[in-house]
């Protein structure tokens, strides 16, 4: 299990965390800031200079993952960690990676009042050795306000337990956390659990058009970016099918037709990617009385919407773009195209 304690710079993370392993046995401390750290002696400062904030880069969200995992399966038990995560995208992101391998996450939030956070940025101690200190620590907090309450005002309360600690010290901070934790009123986030391919996958997508031939894409709550409806293909199960039953799943509309084949596009390996094979369908046009009941099932989907293809340019990875691009001229043609990382062959 992990005990993620969220909240504005300034909350008291750190510090709550570090009464809150003494309250839960067999508890370990782990806090990404070392990844951060670790990353400015692993990636040119070229590449770092391109981002603000380290968050943004995927090798961190992954590595934050991937080690948490690694601490888990080498000392079990739970692990606390106080990190400050305001993208949801990102919170996504990796709450879903670890729920994949199986690792549930108990979501905290510090949320002392505003001016009880900027008294504490105020009076922060800054390392006397750091350049810059007062902008790189104090300014930067300073700087964060105002997303955290835009994070505070849209999701972040949806599924984290809160704790209004203005009042409170550490200790007792870490106090509540623990029973609620130990109660159960902490509950675990409902994060969709799809466990990482081992090897190479088939999955099929199904390419849904409304009245004005847009197709709807989804932006998955377990992963990064937005996606074609659809999912990987279960052992025995016909693609096509796989694609109905996915669209069912997670959006609610049950197609009545097997869909047409559009595009078989194979996906090299890419680590920490598998690759294989994706299939793109023609699941037909909706009208507006059945794009009225599409549903979002909570924990697996974010957010749908009906777009063209030059919106999605901006909204799909460079490959899932072109394997879209070409299914569309497939359906334009009336048939399917065979394709190798989003370039026809043949």
């Amino acid at each position: 299990m992990i005990v993620w304690i969220n909240g504005a710079f300034g909350a008291g993370k750190t510090t709550t965390a570090r009464e809150l392993i003494e309250l839960i046995p067999n508890s370990t401390l782990f806090d990404p800031e070392v990844i951060g750290g670790g990353l400015t002696h692993l990636l040119p400062a070229k590449h770092l200079a391109e981002v603000g904030d380290y968050q943004d880069l995927p090798i961190w969200r992954r590595m934050v993952i991937d080690t948490a995992a690694a601490l888990l399966a080498e000392l079990g038990g739970t692990l606390v960690v106080p990190m400050t995560l305001l993208r949801q995208e990102y919170r996504d992101e990796i709450f879903g990676g670890l729920a994949a391998r199986r690792i549930g996450v108990r979501h905290v939030l510090l949320a002392p009042a505003e001016t009880i956070l900027r008294e504490r940025i105020a009076t922060r101690e800054v390392p006397p050795d750091l350049p810059d200190g007062e902008m790189r620590v104090r300014q930067w907090s300073y700087d964060h306000i105002e997303p955290y309450r835009g994070a505070l005002d849209s999701w972040l309360t949806a599924d984290a337990y809160p704790v209004d600690n203005g009042t409170l010290t550490p200790y007792e901070t870490a106090v509540r956390i623990a029973e609620a934790v130990r109660s159960g009123e902490a509950v675990e986030c409902d994060i969709v659990q799809t466990p990482e391919p081992t090897a190479e996958t088939l999955a099929a997508g199904v390419l849904l058009f409304d009245e004005q031939d847009r197709f709807l894409l989804v932006d998955p709550t377990y992963k990064p970016g937005w996606e074609f409806p659809g999912g990987v293909v279960e052992p025995g199960e016909a693609p096509a099918r796989a694609g109905m039953r996915e669209v069912a799943e997670e959006t609610g509309i049950q197609l009545v037709d097997v869909p047409r084949l559009l595009v078989v596009d194979w996906e090299a390996p890419v680590p920490p990617g598998f690759g294989g094979l994706r299939l793109l369908f023609d699941g037909g046009r909706l009208d507006s009385a059945e794009a009225a009941r599409l549903l979002l099932p909570g924990p697996e989907l974010r957010e749908w919407r009906f777009v063209s293809e030059a919106e999605a340019a901006d909204l799909l990875p460079p490959v899932r773009y072109e394997r879209l691009r070409w299914a569309l001229r497939a359906r334009e043609r009336g048939a399917a195209l065979y394709l190798e990382a989003g370039v026809p062959m043949g």
